[in-house]
C-alpha cells in the first residue's frame, strides 16, 4: 500500500512478511524521490583521502572537465581532485579558516566563501601554483551572520545565509547579491528572501533549513539548494521561488555540504567525512 506525502516528495511502503497463516509482520520502508532526470538511489561515488576529510564546497572549471575543485572547513587551500586518476593536488590561497564554498566567476576567477561572509578572489590561471599570489580578500561586504552557500556567474555572486538574525523564527532564507566591478573589486547590490514555507509539514511544523550549498542547473536553469542540517534539497525556479523539496536519504547523504553541476547537467554532491571517508556523489542527468 502506498501513501504519498503532501508534496509528492517521498512515499512510505509497507512490506509485510508472512510467517504464519494468521500472523504477519510489517515494517515501514521510506522511499526517497529525486528531481526529474535524476536517481538518488544509485550514485557513482568518489571517495576522498584524509586530505579532504572535511570537504565543503565544490565546483567545476569548464576547461578542466576531469577535475572537481573543492575547499574544506579548515585550510586555506583549493584542492583539485582528478576523477580519472583519483589523485588530489592543492594550492594555498590563505591562512587556515572555516571555508564553506567555492565557485567560478566569469570563467577566469575563483571565489571562495568563508563562514563569516568574507570572500577570496584569485585568477584561475594561478591554481597550478603551490602558493597563489594574486589573492584579493573582501571583508565586511555582507551583513553579520554565518554563511555557507555561494554561486557565481556572469559577473554576479549570490551568497546564502545559514544563520542570520533576520531569518530566525521565520520561513525564509536570506540571499545576498554582489557584482564584480571593472577593477576586480566586489560591490554589494542587494539582499532578498527565499520563502521556504512550502517545506512546512502537515502538522504545521517548520522543517529547519539552513543552506550549506547552492548551484544552478545549466540545463533547466533551476536553482538547487542543499541543507546538511536535516538532509533537504530545494529546487527553485529562476525567480527564486521554491518549486519542490526533497528529503535526502541519510544513509547515502551522510553530511551533504557542497553541490555543483557539470555542463551536461550531471549533479555532484559532496559529503563531509562522518563515520567514514568523505566523498562526492555523482548523479548523471537523464533528460526526460
Amino acid at each position: 500500500m502506498l501513501s504519498l506525502s503532501r508534496y509528492n516528495i517521498f512515499y512510505t511502503s509497507l512490506v509485510c512478511l508472512f510467517s504464519l497463516p494468521l500472523f504477519s509482520t510489517c515494517k515501514t520502508q521510506t522511499v526517497y524521490n529525486a528531481p526529474a532526470g535524476y536517481d538518488f538511489n544509485w550514485p557513482n561515488k568518489f571517495v576522498f583521502s584524509p586530505a579532504l576529510h572535511e570537504v565543503s564546497g565544490i565546483t567545476f572549471i569548464d576547461e578542466k572537465k576531469d577535475f572537481i575543485y573543492a575547499v574544506d572547513d579548515e585550510e586555506g587551500k583549493l584542492f583539485g581532485y582528478n576523477m580519472q586518476t583519483e589523485k588530489i593536488s592543492h594550492s594555498k590561497f590563505g591562512k587556515k579558516g572555516d571555508f564553506e564554498d567555492v565557485s567560478i566567476l566569469n570563467n577566469n576567477k575563483i571565489v571562495v566563501l568563508r563562514s563569516d561572509g568574507s570572500l577570496f578572489l584569485f585568477p584561475v590561471n594561478e591554481i597550478e601554483k603551490q602558493n597563489i599570489d594574486s589573492v584579493k580578500e573582501f571583508n565586511n561586504l555582507l551583513p553579520a551572520g554565518e554563511y555557507e552557500g555561494l554561486f557565481a556567474a556572469e559577473g554576479k555572486i549570490f551568497v546564502l545565509c545559514k544563520n542570520c538574525a533576520g531569518d530566525k523564527g521565520k520561513s525564509e532564507v536570506s540571499v545576498q547579491s554582489l557584482e564584480m566591478q571593472q577593477n576586480d573589486s566586489l560591490k554589494f547590490i542587494n539582499s532578498f528572501k527565499i520563502d521556504i514555507s512550502m517545506t512546512q509539514s502537515k502538522e504545521g511544523k517548520q522543517n529547519k533549513f539552513h543552506p550549506s550549498g547552492i548551484s544552478k542547473n545549466p540545463v533547466t536553469n533551476d536553482w538547487f539548494i542543499i541543507s546538511s542540517t536535516n538532509k533537504l534539497l530545494l529546487v527553485l525556479d529562476e525567480q527564486w521561488k521554491v518549486k519542490q523539496y526533497f528529503p535526502l536519504d541519510p544513509s547515502i547523504f551522510k553530511q551533504p555540504e557542497g553541490i555543483t553541476f557539470n555542463s551536461k547537467g550531471d549533479l555532484y554532491i559532496s559529503n563531509e567525512g562522518i563515520d567514514g571517508a568523505a566523498n562526492i556523489l555523482e548523479f548523471p542527468y537523464n533528460q526526460q
